[in-house]
């Protein structure tokens, strides 16, 4: 996980603009709310399922990188006052607090379109197989996905939701960029047979809508100094969460069950799976 999550930073960083280049305040916060914080989950699974094809690490590089720039603009704007207002993230000020809101939601903008200017200059294989991977990271960007969750989760401040609606939220909000990441990886090196990406893809969103289930957890049982963003927020905001719904040990035995059916997805792979398997773990049980 280091080396991989070292090798994108530094990847982040070649592909990001320098901080010096006009303009200068733009792109010094861009690389600030992009850079030197984080666990790097999309990245780690992109690099992940590209073991499961044979990819190239440079390949994955770009997809890797293109992932992160999407959550980390998604990042900066879910911080605004207008969303989730917020003023501590990866245990430093966010982006909106160290510089200023227009300055923040210019970030947000730059860094989307950077990771689609990333995906659409590399070499990453045929035309239409980059054309494909740039479309997939779209509809997992838009309001079919993570910008459209976010669009729901905040219509839902307040209100009740059942289960299929909270996870209806949460596969968009967050697990469609989850699923993104693991499918580019994937497309970065051999084709798969229509059973091994169907399988590879229910592997996604089971991983994706893990992740969310152990988030709420972390929100009210790990302290702010632990998460590096300020803990207790959805509970104070009165957002449905999967501990308001299902209560906190009910919760806990949901995320094992998400785990162990992502990790039944990855049977089909054996040992090429391992990474991915490592990475389920990881989600499921992680303390940040």
């Amino acid at each position: 996980m280091a080396a991989t999550q070292g090798r994108v930073e530094t990847a982040l960083a070649r592909y990001l603009p320098a901080a010096d280049s006009i303009p200068a305040r733009l792109h010094d916060a861009m690389r600030y709310s992009a850079l030197g914080g984080g666990k790097r989950v999309r990245p780690l699974l992109a690099f992940a399922a590209g073991e499961l094809t044979g990819a190239p690490a440079e390949k994955l590089e770009v997809v890797a990188g293109a992932v992160e720039m999407i959550h980390a603009y998604s990042l900066v704007h879910d911080d605004l006052p207008c969303m989730d207002d917020d003023d501590l993230r990866r245990g430093r000020p966010t982006c909106h607090v160290e510089y200023d809101e227009a300055t923040a939601l210019l970030v947000g903008d730059s860094l989307q379109t950077q990771a689609f200017e990333l995906l659409a200059t590399q070499a990453l294989g045929e035309p239409k197989q980059q054309l494909e991977m740039i479309a997939l990271l779209a509809h997992a960007s838009g309001s079919r996905g993570m910008a459209g969750g976010q669009a729901i989760d905040l219509a839902s401040v307040g209100k009740p939701l059942t289960q299929p609606e909270l996870e209806l939220m949460h596969a968009l909000k967050t697990g469609a960029l989850i699923r993104a990441a693991v499918l580019l990886g994937a497309l970065c090196g051999e084709p798969l047979s229509t059973e091994a990406r169907d399988n590879l893809d229910r592997f996604a969103k089971r991983a994706g809508l893990l992740f969310q289930v152990v988030d709420d957890i972390l929100d009210c049982t790990a302290s702010t100094a632990t998460l590096g963003k300020t803990a207790g927020k959805d509970e104070a905001a009165d957002k449905p969460t999967y501990v308001s719904l299902l209560g906190l040990e009910r919760a806990r035995s949901y995320a094992e069950e998400l785990r162990s059916d992502a990790l039944a997805s990855l049977s089909c792979f054996g040992e090429r799976a391992s990474r991915l398997t490592q990475l389920a773990d990881f989600i499921c049980h992680r303390q940040f």
